[in-house]
């Protein structure tokens, strides 16, 4: 299998007032994790994502996750997997296959927590590349930007909302650079 290329990325960390452990088994969580896809949303344009787990639910490597939905009347259907899962220190999943997705091509996502003297620090990123032709290459260019800080913001907030938050730090957009690169989430 060919390494992906991913040349865009985003990545955004806060403290929470949690001590490790507790964020990485909150977030080991897909259902948590993706809730902002499992609501109706201006950024999903009314729509919703379903998910589909296997008998590990994302909580090993290997594990596979399958997130369906429909988009402005256009089916969806993306296949992950886990690649990297070590408690309590990070988690990411990529796309498998073609995935049936609008402004982006394929992904990477995952977060990495650190202790703090407060907790523990929860960085959140995503590489992605957008569609090379048709209307996925324009709409990628248009939004797939927008989409990826949004799915990013979201997994922290929802964080934030559970453990609350000591302090967020900056954000980060990243480019040319590819899953090589990043062997656990920085």
């Amino acid at each position: 299998m060919s390494e992906l290329v991913l040349p865009h990325g985003f990545e955004q960390s806060v403290e929470l007032p949690a001590p490790r452990q507790q964020v990485f088994d909150y977030l080991d969580d897909f259902e948590r994790l993706g809730e902002h896809m499992m609501r109706s949303s201006w950024m999903m344009a009314g729509s919703r994502m379903r998910y589909q787990f296997d008998a590990a639910r994302g909580r090993e490597v290997g594990a596979r996750v399958q997130l369906t939905s429909s988009f402005l009347g256009i089916g969806l259907a993306i296949a992950e997997e886990v690649i990297e899962r070590e408690p309590p220190q990070f988690k990411s999943w990529h796309t498998l296959g073609a995935p049936r997705m609008l402004i982006l091509a394929a992904y990477r996502m995952g977060f990495s927590v650190e202790p703090t003297r407060q907790g523990s620090r929860l960085q959140v990123f995503i590489d992605y590349a957008i569609p090379q032709s048709g209307i996925g290459r324009l709409l990628g260019r248009l939004f797939a930007g927008v989409y990826a800080r949004w799915c990013v913001r979201s997994m922290l907030a929802s964080a934030t909302g559970h453990f609350g938050a000591a302090a967020e730090l900056a954000d980060a957009a990243i480019s040319l650079h590819s899953t090589a690169s990043r062997s656990a989430p920085r």
